[in-house]
């Protein structure tokens, strides 16, 4: 039931917007060929950015995640290079000012965990918690 409303604020207060915003990225990224690695890696960002109570990552090289490899690897550099660092920025401004409230706290450790996902997307997956 915490896992809802807190999803429910998530969204109403800001998550749908990130959502929204994760899916064109990964639009505008699948309408070119070059971009088709990183579009996916969007919209699962996108899905996890809509509704992250109740979620998580798994990082490549955990012991349930996969393992990317060089091209992975070459991948999520250039992603860093062109467009993680300032998403991710964003993501830590929005959890800065979060933070300062107390009831804002759950909301910005998600933020902090986009953040850090926005950094390096490829090879990261999304899963329920059990």
């Amino acid at each position: 039931m915490i896992r809802l409303i807190l999803n429910v604020l998530w969204l109403f207060f800001g998550g749908w917007i990130s959502g929204l915003l994760w899916l064109l990225g990964g639009a505008i990224l699948a309408l070119t060929v070059v971009g088709l690695p990183w579009s996916f890696a969007a919209w699962r960002i996108a899905s996890y950015s809509f509704w992250p109570f109740g979620r998580e990552v798994v990082w490549a090289g955990e012991p349930a995640g996969k393992d990317i490899g060089c091209f992975g690897v070459g991948l999520n550099v250039i992603w860093f290079i062109f467009a993680g660092w300032y998403i991710a920025l964003s993501h830590l401004i929005i959890a800065f000012a979060e933070a300062i409230t107390i009831i804002g706290i759950p909301f910005a450790l998600k933020d902090l965990e986009l953040a850090k996902l926005a950094l390096a997307p490829v090879g990261a997956t999304i899963r329920d918690k059990p």
